[in-house]
């Protein structure tokens, strides 16, 4: 695995370059010097998140696919008010 550091200026002058760069490994992006982003391809960053879904994901989903959700039963316990 290569690690490429570009500043956002060569980021911006050749983002091909750098799509190409993170086929190899990531590609850190740098704003004053700083590191500031990284670039991955989409498949190191599904094997970095492990693969899951956030909520928006799931809701977003365009084939209306069927999502599991069964929350547990809430339980309330009453009690007096306590009026002093």
């Amino acid at each position: 695995m290569t690690i490429t550091t570009l500043s956002s200026r060569q980021f911006n002058q050749d983002a091909s370059g750098a799509k190409k760069a993170a086929a190899h490994g990531p590609v850190i992006i740098t704003d004053r010097g700083q590191p500031r982003h990284v670039l991955l391809t989409i498949e190191e960053y599904r094997r970095l998140s492990g693969g899951r879904r956030s909520l928006a994901d799931a809701l977003g989903m365009a084939d209306g696919g069927e999502i599991d959700f069964d929350p547990p039963k809430a339980t309330i316990a009453l009690r007096p008010a306590d009026l002093d």
